[in-house]
């Protein structure tokens, strides 16, 4: 059963009107919760819907706008914030219902004097204050309709939502709640996070699109982490612009960097050189991933852009299992403590990858942080005569719900740290979305923005 409507609403869309007065953000905000009440019990989507709280922020920001004050682009656009980033009176539970308390112990002994909550001190088990993301969006006039389905602690445990083309289907971990939400049209936008695939994967998945930043471009803090060495909060969104919108809000600003959608807006952009990458990209993806990827690169090539594979650097052959480790290794490390007071609280993924990471000699976890580290350097030879490097997003269509599907795809761009951007380029028999994923230089978004909204234009499948 196929929820998704086949073009929905951009922010870059919804967001000129508000500004043009054409619909009010009480409009837009009633228009998402519509959304939410017809799809929300078959999808489910969502940890908790703050309906009251959104609607009162929607005439706020109506107000503003009233007196001629504009936030910017994001003014009155409805967002979903994945359910393991703080916002302030509301509890983190990461998946987990006995989590809240042991993070809000956390957080006070990390942060013992944090600034009271609006109205007042809050109740045990909620968040204190915002996420610094949290308050980045807010600043520029989101409004948090609500928090989003992780799958436990941002693992691999499948999650209670459904992916919207195909109820049996997995709509892709762990940003689940997230991907599913912005593609029913239950918000406009949503934050979600990524470890190993959990961005790009999803957005996959449900046939929207994602951005996994440069490592650290996004602040982790008040995130609950799963390996500190590769987790990456990023935008979902329907399209390449809307992502900029997002990630220009966001992101940290780094020396001389351009503003993304400055960026995407500055003179056209000549046809680019895309470096396909072969390997495991071309023998783990099934024939209808080879085949819509192909399909996309020949349109871009008919369209004048270069297409020419680059071979990866020897170090790439261990990616996956050394990703595996360090994912192993950091959740076993955080998680040690809140293990032994909740033996019989973690789902069956998370707990066998914690158990990997405790049974892993620390010499091994060293050697991996040491190839890590070269093949990141590595792997900017693949750059030499290319502006981004392209892969298909993920190894099949969507499975069934019983796994969150197959990160190979993703996990070696989250372990060096590469900027990727994915959107859809296609269906498989079965109607199920395709994705090209792009990937550019560390901190090189600007660039690689310009070449993706380039190739959309082109390839896109809506």
């Amino acid at each position: 059963m196929k929820l998704v409507p086949t073009l929905g609403e951009t922010i870059h869309g919804v967001g000129g009107q508000i500004h043009g007065r054409e619909r009010s953000c009480r409009e837009v905000v009633d228009a998402c919760l519509a959304k939410i009440d017809e799809h929300e019990s078959q999808v489910r989507a969502w940890v908790s819907v703050d309906r009251e709280g959104a609607l009162r922020r929607a005439a706020e920001l109506d107000a503003e706008l009233a007196t001629g004050h504009w936030r910017g682009p994001l003014h009155g656009i409805p967002m979903g914030i994945k359910d393991i980033v703080d916002v302030a009176g509301w509890p983190t539970k990461a998946g987990a219902e006995w989590f809240p308390l042991e993070w809000e112990a956390m957080s006070r002994a990390a942060c013992p004097h944090p600034s009271p909550l609006p109205g007042g001190e809050g109740v045990d088990g909620e968040a204190r204050h915002d996420a610094p993301i949290v308050t980045r969006l807010r600043e520029a006039g989101v409004v948090i309709v609500g928090k989003t389905v992780t799958t436990q602690f941002a693992s691999f445990d499948p999650p209670v939502t459904r992916n919207p083309w195909h109820l049996d289907r997995t709509p892709g971990g762990s940003s689940s709640g997230s991907a599913a939400a912005v593609a029913t049209g239950m918000c406009l936008g949503a934050i979600g996070s990524q470890t190993g695939g959990s961005i790009t994967r999803p957005a996959s998945y449900c046939g929207v699109a994602g951005c996994k930043p440069t490592f650290g471009l996004v602040d982790c803090e008040g995130v609950v982490p799963l390996a500190a060495n590769m987790d990456h909060p990023g935008p979902i969104a329907r399209c390449v612009r809307d992502l900029a919108l997002l990630l220009d809000v966001i992101g940290d600003e780094r020396p001389n960097s351009l503003g993304i959608v400055t960026a995407l807006d500055a003179s056209p952009l000549a046809p680019p050189r895309l470096g396909r990458l072969s390997g495991i990209f071309d023998s783990l993806a099934d024939d209808e991933v080879r085949a819509s990827i192909t399909n996309a690169l020949d349109r871009l090539s008919k369209a004048g852009a270069t297409v020419q594979s680059v071979p990866l650097p020897a170090a790439f052959a261990d990616v996956i299992s050394r990703h595996r480790t360090i994912m192993a290794v950091e959740a076993a490390a955080w998680h040690e403590a809140l293990l032994a007071r909740h033996p019989n609280g973690y789902q069956p993924k998370i707990r066998s990858l914690m158990e990997e990471g405790f049974r892993t000699p620390a010499p091994e976890y060293v050697r991996c942080c040491e190839h890590q580290a070269r093949l990141s350097r590595a792997i900017l030879a693949c750059f030499e005569n290319a502006d981004v490097l392209v892969t298909p997003a993920t190894t099949t269509p969507a499975p069934d719900a019983s796994s969150t599907g197959d990160p190979s795809f993703n996990s070696p761009w989250s372990y060096t740290g590469l900027p990727t951007v994915s959107f859809p380029v296609g269906l498989s028999r079965d109607g199920l979305p395709l994705a090209i994923q792009l990937i550019g230089r560390p901190n090189g978004e600007a660039d690689l923005f310009r070449v993706a909204a380039w190739c959309e234009k082109i390839a896109r499948a809506d």
